[in-house]
C-alpha cells in the first residue's frame, strides 16, 4: 500500500500525465465516484440532497497554484458569485480554498485583498471560509496567512496536516486565536526529515491531535472538525468523547463526496455534526489522484466499477 500511495502522489504531480489523463473516458467515469460534476450547477443539486439528511456540505472549486493574478482575480470573484448562490438556495454550505488558487504564488497581497473580499461576503451571509493546507512549502507562510486573516475575519478556519512533526506544536500555538481547525491526516509526498512515513504513526498522531483539540473544544477555545474516513479512528474519537463528556454537538465530522456514505449517515443520525466536501471544477486531476493516494483501496473500488467482472 505504501508503494501503491508514493506512485499515486508521483502521478498527481507529473505534468505530461495532468496533460493527458484527464481525456481518458475511463478517468472521467471513475470520477464520479468523487464529485457529482464540474459545474456547480450539479453540485448545488449535490448538496440538497444531503441537506435532506441533515448533513452539511463545504464546497471547493478545484484550482491551484494560479500562473498570473488575472486568473487569481477571477478565482475569486467565482468564490463570490459561489457564495451568493449559497445564499440564495439556503444551502448549509461553507466553503474551503487554496491560497496558491487566489495568488498566493505571485502576491501575497493581492492575495490577502482576495481571500478578505471572500471572507467579509461569506461574513454577511454567515458563512465560514476554509484555508486548505497545501504542500510543506506552504506551511508556514499560510499559518501566518491564517493568523492575519483570523484577526480581521471570525469566520476563518484553517486545514492541518497530522503526518507533519510540526502540527502538535502549530496547534498549541494558534489555540490563543480561538480557531477553527479542521484536522487532515495529509495527501502530498514529504520527505521523511518532516513528516510521519508510516500510516501508523500517522494514525496515532491523528488521534493524539485529535483529542488534544477535543479537549480544547470542550472548553470552548477551538472549532475542532475531523477529516477523516477512518472507521476505526471515528469509533475512538466517539468513545473518547463519551468518557471526556464532551457532548455529541462537539464531534464535527467532514468527510469527503461519495466516500463512506452509509457512515455519514449513521454519524448525523447518532448527532454528530457532519459536512460532506464537494469539490467539482475542470482542474480535478491531481485532487483525484490525492484522494485515491489517501487511500489506495480506493483504486481498487474504482477498477472493479469501471471494468466490472
Amino acid at each position: 500500500m505504501e508503494i501503491m500511495r508514493t506512485v499515486l502522489l508521483w502521478a498527481s504531480e507529473n505534468q505530461w500525465m495532468r496533460r493527458n489523463v484527464p481525456r481518458l473516458g475511463f478517468v472521467r467515469k471513475a470520477l464520479k465516484r468523487f464529485m457529482p460534476g464540474e459545474d456547480v450547477a450539479e453540485t448545488i443539486e449535490a448538496a440538497k440532497s444531503l441537506r435532506d439528511r441533515d448533513i452539511t456540505t463545504i464546497f471547493t472549486h478545484l484550482g491551484e497554484n494560479i500562473a498570473d493574478l488575472s486568473a487569481a482575480g477571477e478565482a475569486a470573484k467565482h468564490y463570490l458569485v459561489l457564495l451568493d448562490w449559497i445564499a440564495a438556495e439556503k444551502l448549509p454550505t461553507e466553503i474551503s480554498l487554496k491560497l496558491t488558487q487566489i495568488g498566493f504564488d505571485l502576491s501575497e497581497e493581492q492575495t490577502y485583498r482576495n481571500f478578505s473580499a471572500i471572507a467579509a461576503r461569506a461574513a454577511s451571509m454567515g458563512n465560514t471560509v476554509w484555508i486548505d493546507m497545501e504542500g510543506s512549502a506552504y506551511t508556514q507562510r499560510t499559518i501566518d496567512f491564517y493568523r492575519r486573516a483570523k484577526r480581521a475575519h471570525a469566520n476563518v478556519g484553517l486545514c492541518l496536516q497530522a503526518y507533519l512533526y510540526r502540527t502538535e506544536q502549530d496547534i498549541a500555538d494558534l489555540l490563543p486565536l480561538s480557531p477553527a481547525i479542521r484536522l487532515v491526516k495529509g495527501a502530498y509526498r514529504e520527505p521523511k526529515e518532516i513528516a510521519f512515513e508510516k500510516k501508523s504513526q500517522v494514525d496515532q498522531n491523528y488521534l493524539k491531535l485529535s483529542k488534544q483539540l477535543l479537549r480544547a473544544s470542550r472548553e470552548g477555545k477551538v472549532r475542532t472538525v475531523l477529516g477523516t474516513h477512518d472507521l476505526n479512528i471515528i469509533a475512538e474519537l466517539e468513545e473518547f468523547a463519551a468518557r471526556e463528556g464532551i457532548g455529541r454537538q462537539r464531534l464535527e465530522f467532514h468527510l469527503l463526496y461519495g466516500i463512506k456514505t452509509a457512515e455519514q449517515r449513521r454519524l448525523a443520525k447518532a448527532g454528530y455534526r457532519v459536512g460532506v466536501l464537494i469539490s467539482y471544477g475542470e482542474f480535478w486531476y491531481p485532487w483525484y489522484m490525492r484522494r485515491l493516494a489517501e487511500r489506495p483501496a480506493n483504486l481498487m473500488f474504482v477498477l472493479k466499477n469501471v471494468f466490472p467482472g
